[in-house]
């Protein structure tokens, strides 16, 4: 099942390297890689959900080894590098401005994530305090994710990721999301 999953990805990359993701239907992700319509709604309710799918595998990538001695640095490094590497996929998907875009599901991604470590080191669900800064942390991530990525990932990915950091809620790098601690007050 994942390999139908991912030769309809690899067709939909193709397919954006050729057309915006606006002009690309779902019965062209079909012909590009030969798998049936029939087939592909089995996986994904629509390309969107392709998209999505797509990019949630590229983003687990870059995370995955996130709380077990990862820094956030080095675990930031990685997913820009990784979103870097498939840049065409996230020009087009952050231009999108529909149901399922890009921008609302990274949010919805990290913050969950997140969220996630935060309660899993501290034992407790996060505070209101946390949970606004964390919200607000992270809809500022994707938005300059999107701007560096609109902007032809022309800076350098330390130097985002180095903002990144710098830009957290000072509370909130208490929390040390990941290992080793951060700055300093």
């Amino acid at each position: 099942m994942k390999y139908v999953k991912e030769d309809l990805s690899d067709g939909l990359k193709r397919c954006l390297t050729k057309k915006k993701i606006s002009d690309i239907s779902v019965s062209d992700i079909c012909n590009e890689t030969g798998v049936s319509r029939q087939t592909f709604y089995r996986h994904f309710r629509d390309k969107e959900d392709l998209i999505n799918w797509s990019i949630d595998v590229i983003l687990e990538n870059s995370f995955k080894h996130m709380g077990k001695g990862v820094s956030l640095n080095d675990a930031l490094n990685r997913k820009l590098d990784y979103i870097k590497e498939e840049r065409v996929l996230f020009n087009k998907a952050f231009k999108m401005d529909n149901q399922n875009n890009m921008r609302e599901h990274d949010f919805e991604l990290i913050y969950a994530f997140y969220k996630n470590m935060i309660e899993s080191k501290n034992g407790e669900k996060i505070s209101d305090e946390m949970d606004f800064l964390l919200k607000m942390y992270c809809q500022g991530s994707v938005y300059m994710t999107a701007e560096w990525v609109l902007g032809g990932c022309k800076s350098e990915v330390s130097t985002v990721v180095d903002n990144l950091i710098a830009a957290m809620p000072y509370k909130l790098s208490l929390i040390h999301i990941s290992e080793p601690t951060r700055r300093t007050p």
